[in-house]
């Protein structure tokens, strides 16, 4: 009877066929399996991406949390890669992150959130992966010069000390390490790294290089032998899901390091399902990893919701769970794991799209496949060619081991970019396969998941409260903190690291402030401003007052500020404009109009001096501008036509040691 129905299915699939617009795809492992995968990531940094995160209140963040690193939840992320913080602005994005070594002589494995970060992640995933990289590093790994390469020495301790740190005071085993982001790579430090680890009982931990393109670390690895020992894995950002011949012919494991980079919106998660399936079917990657992890930052600043999901309102607790994290957990979830492999036999879809399947060797088989059209799948970078997908009926038929399976659970996301009505991540019906065939209707902008595992489900939560814009009425004496983060909350430092201080020469009334600690600049991946500057609040605040406790501690030269209006963040900070009211420790005060410092709008005597605590305050109403000092005015009604809005920020006025404390804004 069974051969019977065989071969009448096998009559109906030929009969069937030719009144059917269907192209048939064979998914088998009889000529064995492709490249092993290695996962799906996130990257929490390169830039300070995760700086809110932190301050959001329990059980909002918890519940973040969960929907990027819970299994079988929501992302499900497999890898986590973190920024190694080097004291500098990071990228061209949202701002600095703190070193664990400011000083040669200085180590510090709690500031930051990071190690907090990977921590949660772990809790939620044990086995999932952990990978750190350097953007930036503090001013004496260079010796003065901005190049971490002329003391290889120097560089491949100072990386390795974070790795036993993660160990030692986290109970973290970082299991990737990189060179430097997006910059030119050393053949020597590289070895040196290599021997380094190596030395110091890390010769579990791998090396991926470049973190940058395909070239030129593919040509140097074919020519080099012990380079090629050195490096494990070929990282490449933003690849375009193509590949080059000669990374083809290393015969390492090749993974897009970095990428998506795209505002989360409809067309950002179509780019994410595109990418997460063509980086392996165009150019056998094996991992993706997302930048960023999560859209926590100031919205004005650059790059605004470039992560899988959105938690930018820590005082107001409100987030949103954005479609890639649905479109990660198509490929995550309990539908793979790393260590699956990939079939050979995966591809394109004759009508546009593409299909990948992936096994785990037990006779389990996952497929997922993508019809992203090209306008509702465009990210950020590279350039993206021109291609047609249209909908299609797909007819698959398994072979090898996987010829006996009977049934195929389906997880459906569509987009409705026509219909307005999208739905990610959907449950349906489960798919009976006869004899190995089964045919699927495609529409445009769909992701399907099918597979064999039956334990998937889609985690929620109750919707968090409402939006809301940062409090108007705010204030910090920065005497209550959470011990796991060394920075106040909500203040973002775009240039210098601001951290808590406690004053124990000459505690007073100032025990506790808020102190910046980066005296040298930094081995920097763009060009930090000359100053140091942190911001916080609404970036549409026009009219409003600030007022903070100040203390220099630089003599003569040294210099603090308070700001209002502060228009610009990230790279771009250099160029920001605002009224910055600075105070100097040589006896005299200035009020200008860009942190430069090159329009002045006022100035004049103050009698201020290093070592001494005094209160100003800056109100900024309407056109005009006056400043306070111990309560006295100081000036009044200098005239601002630009900008009409921004930040407020504290500052100091080069890479010097400055406090702050009772902070507090008044916005209208």
């Amino acid at each position: 009877i069974k051969m019977e129905s065989k071969i009448f299915f096998q009559i109906l699939v030929f009969l069937f066929l030719p009144f059917c617009s269907c192209q048939t795809y064979y998914l088998s492992d009889k000529a064995g399996v492709g490249r092993v995968f290695d996962g799906i990531g996130g990257l929490s940094g390169g830039g300070a991406t995760s700086r809110l995160l932190v301050n959001y209140a329990e059980p909002y963040r918890s519940q973040i949390l969960d929907y990027l690193f819970k299994p079988n939840f929501g992302a499900s992320l497999h890898i986590l890669k973190v920024e190694i913080g080097g004291d500098a602005q990071s990228t061209v994005v949202d701002g600095t992150e703190p070193s664990h070594m400011h000083y040669e002589n200085d180590e510090n494995y709690f500031r930051g959130y990071e190690w907090w970060l990977m921590k949660e992640a772990k809790k939620r995933n044990p086995n999932i992966t952990l990978i750190g990289l350097p953007w930036a590093f503090p001013g004496w790994v260079g010796r003065g010069n901005n190049w971490p390469y002329d003391f290889p020495d120097i560089t491949a301790a100072y990386v390795v000390s974070w790795i036993i740190g993660a160990k030692q005071y986290h109970d973290l085993d970082i299991q990737y390490i990189g060179i430097w982001n997006e910059r030119s790579f050393d053949n020597k430090y590289i070895k040196l790294l290599r021997y380094t680890l190596d030395k110091s009982g890390l010769e579990q931990v791998k090396i991926i290089a470049s973190d940058n393109l395909w070239e030129p670390i593919t040509h140097s690895l074919l020519l080099d032998a012990e380079l090629s020992r050195a490096v494990d894995i070929i990282g490449a950002h933003y690849p375009g899901t193509t590949t080059v011949m000669e990374a083809l012919k290393t015969q390492k494991t090749l993974w897009s390091s970095e990428d998506y980079s795209t505002f989360n919106d409809g067309v950002g998660g179509g780019c994410w399902a595109r990418i997460l399936n063509q980086n392996y079917v165009n150019g056998l990657m094996t991992a993706t990893i997302s930048w960023n992890l999560v859209a926590s930052y100031y919205e004005d600043l650059p790059f605004s919701r470039d992560g899988l999901m959105t938690a930018e309102e820590p005082w107001s607790s409100n987030y949103v769970v954005e479609s890639p994290i649905w479109i990660t957990g198509s490929t995550s979830y309990a539908f793979t794991q790393p260590g699956w492999t990939y079939l050979k036999t995966v591809g394109h879809l004759a009508q546009g799209g593409s299909d990948v399947a992936l096994t785990d060797g037990r006779g389990n088989l996952t497929i997922v496949i993508e019809t992203m059209t090209h306008d509702h799948s465009v990210c950020i970078r590279p350039p993206l060619p021109p291609f047609n997908v249209t909908s299609q009926k797909a007819m698959f038929q398994l072979e090898g081991s996987f010829a006996s399976i009977k049934e195929m659970q389906v997880w459906r996301s569509q987009f409705g970019f026509q219909t307005k009505n999208s739905s990610f991540f959907e449950k349906l019906s489960p798919l009976k396969v006869v004899d190995g065939f089964f045919v699927l209707p495609l529409l445009e902008d769909e992701v399907y998941t099918l597979t064999t595992i039956k334990a998937g489900q889609k985690g929620s939560y109750p919707n968090p409260p409402a939006s809301a814009p940062f409090p108007k009425l705010y204030k910090d004496n920065f005497n209550v903190r959470n011990p796991s983060f060394s920075e106040a909350p909500y203040f973002a430092d775009q240039t210098g690291v601001f951290e808590y201080f406690m004053n124990l020469t000459d505690p007073g009334p100032h025990l506790f402030t808020l102190r910046q600690v980066v005296t040298e600049r930094p081995v920097t991946w763009v060009a930090d401003a000359d100053q140091t500057i942190s911001v916080i609040g609404d970036y549409q605040w026009q009219n409003l007052t600030v007022t903070c406790d100040v203390f220099m501690e630089t003599v003569g030269t040294g210099g603090v500020f308070i700001a209002a209006r502060v228009d610009r963040g990230g790279q771009a900070i250099r160029s920001a404009k605002g009224v910055f009211f600075w105070l100097f420790a040589d006896g005299t005060y200035k009020v200008t109009n860009d942190l430069a410092g090159q329009t002045i709008l006022a100035e004049g005597q103050s009698g201020t001096r290093a070592y001494r605590w005094y209160t100003v305050t800056l109100t900024v109403e309407g056109q005009y501008a006056s400043g306070q000092l111990n309560g006295y005015q100081l000036w009044e009604k200098a005239v601002v036509l630009t900008p009409r809005n921004g930040w407020v920020a504290i500052g100091t006025r080069s890479f010097e040691m400055g406090q702050f404390d009772n902070f507090a804004i008044v916005a209208k």
